[in-house]
């Protein structure tokens, strides 16, 4: 009998709990999305209703704890040069990749998704475990990298939108996870539209036809919409043809009319300020705050507090065009569980229990660190097989260079766990086997020097990310970063390169850098150059293992790299038909859209399709067969362009629609299936509005690169 009592006063506790828990509809889990917002805006007060268009729609009375924004464009930012942990705070340390221009460079998918999962898997622990940041993550950058000059190259994964589009979709998912019913974090996306100067971008508007929004800027940003599946974004500084972007009639009438995209859509941080001062677009805040939530923000990320309720007391805007936009903010925050018993939600359990080690301290996440990196790393040339190095033939190496010693952060950058510096990984390789010798400089000579004494040289240059200075300050003309554009691609330390190898001609250089370089001596002198981005707290060790063969290196070029800054045209100019990017420039590059080298080789033996027609909503199998027909493992990035043959409208000389980078054995043949859809051979009818597929003949070309095509094949478009 007591047995009983004490059951029955637990069960009737339990009732009680619950019943609090589940107050309202909007508590209920089972509900229907749109009835529970329903229900929730129903119960909201206007004053709560305007603090909801922050970044933090939490609503105290009712128990609803909202979630914020983390920075995450290689990795959770909790602490960095931006201190994105919060200024004065410990930051908590993460795992940190390399820049996304060098995730890029990986031309690898299922990798990209793995470093945007262990991000989010981050996220959500530091969020749940010691409550810091929030699960709104700022990532990826959809923008695309049309100009090399652009301050915040670093930022994106190339100039090519499709590419960067299924870069974006992996980023995405990873970020989002694979659960039916729950999101691990939320990827919002940056900067929509056309935001690719820094100089100016305040003010300045992004111009360019219908066809060239449809194609080419807004690409990226659909596919993470719809093929992706974000719900957030962020829209851009810029006017896009003369309207500012926040503005603009294509957040509503286009992302979510057309794309569904039914989330959140936040300004960049201070644009309503500047939608004043800089765009001077309205005459008062009231005016500007209305035409912003009309337009579709739902999330302000500067003051706009006055602004709104001004705009409310002038009778500009109405109670339910708040209640209209931020129905996004609270469809996030049910994708993330945040009004859900925590039961319900599996990524829920992300840090809240015995875990005896943060994951960024793990091997699991150290790994796939390392694989990213090595990944991202690009062979530009290799003359004579100077490379790989062969430890066992080395007495003395000089590592010469400003970057040699240093891992250097970037403004969206976390704090990393540790960091491995180029000299740190090459010691680690060579143990004590090779004397390294190391000279930051030719000071007093001593590059010269000590490369003289060597059997053989590595020189590591490049950009500092930040500039080494303050705000929208680059002392060095070639160097850029958010807020300052490069006024030069000219690397100055090239000089540094040139005494180097007057000294000693088995001289290889490793160029870490944020953006291309034309590096025209070094091509024409030094015999052997590889590429990788900034930022990867596995640097060190992912450098040291392609330059002595412990990894074969396979990473490609995901912007063309022009011989001259005189090659590109103005900044400014938004139109790419005027020679910009591989699909249009019409000179002779320093570096392809593309390009990268093996430490083996590759034989293209035959191209074959499952049809020789493709009609809309089809897709052809094209079939490649590859031999690896040198004596080492190796990956091959196999390349699908297309040519529009009888086109009715101006098109690219090619355009990327397949990839994909595949291990070979050496001496190993394979046959890579490529997948060509219909609807990406499409352009935009502006007549009809509509994406349209013509009749026409296409021919598929496979290749190595974009300046290096090996089979063709041609196919008739019904």
């Amino acid at each position: 009998m007591k047995n009983l009592t004490l059951h029955i006063v637990f069960l009737l506790s339990v009732n009680l709990v619950l019943s609090q828990q589940k107050q309202y509809p909007f508590q209920d889990s089972k509900l229907d999305t749109e009835k529970r917002i329903d229900n929730l805006l129903l119960l909201m007060t206007l004053d709560e209703k305007v603090k909801a268009l922050s970044t933090n729609p939490s609503i105290k009375r009712l128990g609803v704890t909202g979630t914020g924004h983390v920075e995450g464009l290689h990795g959770l930012a909790l602490g960095g040069p931006g201190e994105w942990g919060g200024k004065n705070k410990q930051p908590v340390t993460t795992t940190t990749f390399p820049q996304a221009y060098g995730l890029g460079e990986t031309w690898d998918v299922d990798l990209l998704q793995k470093v945007a999962q262990v991000e989010g898997y981050e996220t959500r622990y530091a969020f749940q475990k010691y409550h810091r940041g929030g699960l709104v993550v700022r990532a990826p950058n959809a923008d695309i990298a049309r100009d090399p000059r652009w301050g915040r190259t670093e930022e994106s994964y190339g100039e090519d939108a499709f590419f960067n589009g299924k870069m974006t979709v992996a980023f995405v998912k990873g970020l989002q996870g694979n659960h039916p019913k729950y999101w691990q974090t939320a990827s919002l996306m940056k900067h929509f539209l056309a935001n690719s100067n820094e100089d100016g971008r305040t003010y300045t508007s992004s111009d360019f036809d219908e066809r060239l929004w449809r194609e080419y800027y807004a690409l990226p940003f659909y596919m993470g919409v719809v093929e992706g599946g974000s719900r957030a974004y962020m829209s851009a500084y810029n006017k896009v043809n003369g309207i500012p972007a926040m503005v603009h009639p294509m957040l509503k009438n286009i992302t979510q009319k057309e794309w569904g995209q039914n989330g959140i859509i936040c300004t960049d941080g201070g644009a309503f300020k500047l939608l004043l001062s800089d765009h001077k677009y309205y005459p008062d805040p009231y005016l500007g705050a209305a035409a912003a939530v009309k337009a579709g923000i739902n999330q302000f990320l500067d003051e706009y507090i006055e602004g709104v309720y001004g705009a409310l007391s002038h009778g500009y805007l109405k109670e339910k065009d708040i209640d209209a936009v931020i129905r996004g903010n609270y469809r996030v925050m049910i994708k993330l569980g945040m009004l859900d018993v925590s039961e319900d939600n599996p990524y829920s359990k992300i840090g809240t229990g015995k875990d005896t080690i943060d994951p960024w301290k793990t091997e699991a996440h150290k790994k796939i660190a390392l694989e990213a990196t090595q990944k991202s790393i690009v062979l530009l040339k290799n003359d004579a097989g100077v490379l790989p190095l062969q430890k066992d033939k080395l007495k003395t190496i000089a590592i010469i260079g400003p970057r040699a010693d240093e891992v250097l952060l970037d403004w969206y950058s976390g704090t990393p766990t540790y960091v491995i510096t180029p000299l740190q990984g090459i010691k680690n390789k060579l143990g004590n086997n090779v004397e390294v010798l190391y000279a930051k400089n030719n000071i007093d000579g001593q590059a010269a020097k000590i490369a003289k004494k060597a059997d053989a040289v590595i020189v590591i240059v490049g950009n500092h990310p930040i500039c080494n200075a303050g705000w929208a300050n680059c002392p060095v003309p070639s160097e850029g970063k958010e807020a300052v554009d490069r006024q030069s691609l000219t690397l100055e330390q090239e000089d540094l390169v040139k005494v180097v190898y007057q000294a000693n001609l088995k001289t290889v250089v490793a160029l870490i850098s944020s953006f291309p370089y034309a590096i025209n001596w070094t091509q024409e002198h030094v015999p052997a150059i590889v590429h990788m981005t900034q930022n990867s707290q596995e640097t060190g060790t992912a450098l040291a293992d392609v330059l002595f063969g412990d990894y074969n290196p396979a990473g490609r070029l995901t912007q063309t790299w022009v011989k001259d800054i005189t090659d590109l045209p103005e900044l400014l100019d938004y139109n790419i038909r005027n020679g910009r990017t591989y699909m249009y420039f019409k000179g002779k590059p320093l570096y392809a859209f593309g390009h990268g080298l093996s430490y083996t080789t590759f034989k293209y033996n035959s191209v074959e399709t499952n049809s020789e027609t493709i009609a809309k909503n089809e897709e052809v199998k094209v079939t490649v067969s590859v031999t690896n027909t040198g004596s080492k493992d190796g990956e091959e990035v196999i390349q699908l362009y297309v040519k529009q043959l009888n086109s009715k409208v101006e098109r690219a000389q090619k355009e990327l629609k397949a990839f994909q980078r595949v291990f070979f054995k050496a001496g190993e043949t394979k046959n890579v299936s490529l997948i060509l859809k219909a609807k990406d051979l499409e352009y935009w009818n502006t007549a009809k509005q509509q994406f349209e597929l013509e009749n026409n003949a296409i021919e598929i070309q496979i290749g190595s690169a974009s300046d290096t095509i090996l089979l063709t094949k041609n196919i008739t478009v019904k």
